[in-house]
């Protein structure tokens, strides 16, 4: 799920970035901190948004830099389990598909691509032995998530599955309902 979230912080503004208009400085630190940031709570931030508003600057001994308490609002990716989503396929090895959910990738074991047999090719298509569905890379699929895991910080995992009605590869999805 994509959100704007604020966040309040102390900013350091670097003496080279102190400039006439000193809302230009602390948007560049912020951007330059926060974009690309991962955390448990706020997920993926993708872009800060603004500068909302900026304290009075404090300047610590021994720094060069200067400090402002500083409210800004940002745009993160957190996804949240049993949320249905839109996925390319990235991948596909004989385990599974790495799905690119936009700024991160999940992975949807080969038991949760299909409710068939799935058997995988050596030139990366999934095919399911009695529906002939296949999967493969750059199909647009819907997926749900089921697992969300940010022990890592520098790798969070997201576990998908498409095993569910309404869910899997999109173009099979318009023929089933076409036949219904």
């Amino acid at each position: 799920m994509f959100y704007k979230t604020k966040i309040k912080a102390h900013i350091r503004v670097a003496p080279e970035k102190l400039m006439a208009n000193i809302k230009e400085g602390i948007l560049k630190e912020v951007k330059e901190s926060y974009t690309g940031h991962i955390s448990k709570e706020l997920g993926i931030v993708i872009s800060v948004a603004d500068v909302e508003s900026i304290g009075e600057g404090v300047i610590v001994p021994g720094d060069s830099g200067v400090f402002y308490e500083t409210l800004f609002s940002v745009f993160t990716f957190k996804p949240e389990i049993q949320e249905i989503i839109k996925i390319k396929v990235r991948d596909i090895a004989d385990f599974g598909v790495f799905a690119d959910m936009g700024p991160i990738d999940g992975m949807i074991h080969i038991s949760q691509t299909m409710d068939d047999f799935v058997t995988f090719s050596k030139d990366k298509v999934l095919s399911g032995r009695d529906t002939k569905q296949t999967i493969k890379i750059g199909d647009i699929c819907k997926a749900r998530v089921v697992a969300v895991s940010f022990k890592d910080i520098t790798n969070p995992k997201i576990g998908l599955t498409m095993r569910q009605p309404e869910l899997g590869k999109i173009e099979m999805q318009a023929e089933d309902k076409a036949k219904a």
